[in-house]
């Protein structure tokens, strides 16, 4: 499927599948919406507690990594991430992404090009606080058990891919948490909310980012699945 790159409302870029009308991030703005998502509504939670294992739904371009990774260095906080992609953007695509330039962090512009660079289904130490675990994966494939305190789930919309989005995913993201783990999503459909709740959640929904009304959280209260 062809792939282009485009220029969001924040400066930052995203990649853009022209054929579905969907883009990896939202085009009002790509950190602004990544860090309103994950980091706002979902790192921040765990702020104090010295490791975070966080899985990402979506590894994509690496801006929700990249920007966990400054967080984590910000706060002095260990992060045990792991990204979950079935389809790795190339690396003409990593040249192509601004988020060191815009997020003005050009020193670490070499651990987002490293990310990318890392090999996939082994843990790769960036540095002492972030150690990131890339697995090539459909979604279904996941089985861990009890394994991450958050997950930021980042597919392609529920308009294009549904079947990403249902309670039989959504159970195996219940699975893969420890009990009173969080799951933050920048979705808010009805439908999702209700196949979320059927996996076993409690489900929440939020302001969302610019361009958005809504956002949903998700919490494993107690251990059903």
């Amino acid at each position: 499927m062809k792939r282009e790159i485009i220029q969001t409302s924040d400066g930052s870029t995203t990649i853009h599948l022209p054929e579905w009308e969907e883009s990896y991030h939202s085009k009002h703005g790509a950190i602004q919406e990544a860090y309103h998502v994950f980091i706002q509504n979902g790192l921040s939670l765990f702020r104090g507690k010295e490791t975070v294992a966080i899985m990402e739904i979506g590894f994509g371009t690496g801006l929700n990594a990249f920007i966990t990774f400054l967080e984590g260095k910000k706060n002095n906080q260990k992060i045990n991430y792991t990204g979950i992609e079935a389809y790795p953007i190339s690396p003409e695509e990593v040249g192509l992404m601004n988020y060191a330039q815009e997020l003005d962090v050009a020193a670490n512009a070499p651990v987002f090009a490293a990310m990318h660079d890392a090999a996939w289904e082994t843990p790769v130490a960036l540095d002492a606080t972030f150690e990131l675990t890339k697995n090539k994966l459909f979604f279904n494939e996941i089985q861990y058990e009890q394994a991450f305190d958050l997950i930021y789930f980042d597919a392609f919309g529920f308009r294009v891919q549904p079947e990403l989005w249902s309670a039989e995913i959504f159970a195996i993201m219940y699975k893969a948490l420890k009990p009173e783990g969080t799951l933050v999503t920048y979705a808010a459909r009805g439908i999702i909310k209700r196949n979320m709740q059927e996996a076993g959640f409690t489900v929440t929904k939020m302001a969302g980012p610019p361009g958005k009304r809504e956002m949903m959280r998700a919490t494993k209260k107690n251990d059903l699945i």
